[in-house]
């Protein structure tokens, strides 16, 4: 398995982040707060794209999903090494075959185990997890180990078709979203209509879902270009499938 060219474009979006940088478990972590009551025994788990908790674009959906009444945690699963926003530069040269070498289930999965750990000791018992990109690989196998309550895929990376998904539909036990669209190497729309095969017409009981957006590309529900109207309409139609389903599940 390898990412693809699309895993490293984008465009940087604008805001300003409002959550902060906080150490659990002794992992480095982009925490956003709801500014309202919300319920401390849950958590929201966003798992990046390459880019981690460093792109601008990921603190602000994670903002974005605080201010929709979940804790949102982003642990740093690059240790400090995700992709470098520079890599959207046509002219970049940084290596992606060699940065994806050092960040290897080996790598990665500890760091968001450690983070769940931590968590739980402050009292969570409830998880929801959201995966874009690299971070929908990781969905899956934490529901795969029944450690979530809901999970949520956008443009999912790194997945195995079919055995994933049979995986899913025979093992898992967490209602699955799953946000796709158009243009998408690493789930295509024979990945896409392999998942509503399995999982679809309430086959799978706890709950399966696949949004689809027309005219968008890997990446669109983080880094796309907001300036495309598909685009725009795709990344905000997904987020709002993705706070919805957590709404109903979590």
């Amino acid at each position: 398995m390898s990412l693809c060219e699309h895993c490293i474009k984008g465009v940087t979006h604008e805001g300003e982040p409002q959550g902060k940088w906080e150490e659990i478990n002794g992992i480095n972590s982009y925490v956003a707060i709801p500014s309202k009551e919300y319920s401390k025994d849950k958590v929201l788990i966003f798992l990046t794209d390459a880019f981690g908790p460093q792109l601008v674009n990921n603190r602000l959906l994670a903002d974005d999903f605080s201010v929709n009444g979940f804790k949102t945690v982003m642990p740093d699963i690059f240790s400090g090494d995700a992709a470098p926003v520079t890599a959207f530069n046509p002219d970049s040269t940084w290596n992606l075959a060699a940065w994806f070498k050092a960040h290897g289930p080996e790598n990665t999965r500890p760091v968001i185990d450690k983070v769940i750990e931590g968590l739980k000791k402050d009292g969570v018992t409830s998880f929801g997890v959201t995966g874009y990109c690299f971070g929908g690989r990781y969905t899956f196998d934490l529901a795969f180990d029944g450690i979530p309550k809901v999970v949520a895929v956008a443009h999912p990376s790194l997945l195995k078709i079919p055995e994933d998904l049979e995986t899913f539909a025979t093992k898992a036990t967490v209602p699955l979203l799953i946000n796709s669209c158009t243009t998408d190497p690493q789930f295509p729309h024979e990945a896409q209509a392999k998942a509503d095969e399995l999982l679809g017409n309430g086959k799978y009981a706890p709950g399966y879902k696949r949004e689809y957006f027309e005219g968008c590309t890997h990446g669109f529900a983080v880094r796309g270009d907001m300036s495309d109207p598909k685009v725009k309409t795709g990344k905000e139609g997904a987020f709002k499938a993705t706070v919805e389903w957590m709404i109903k599940y979590l």
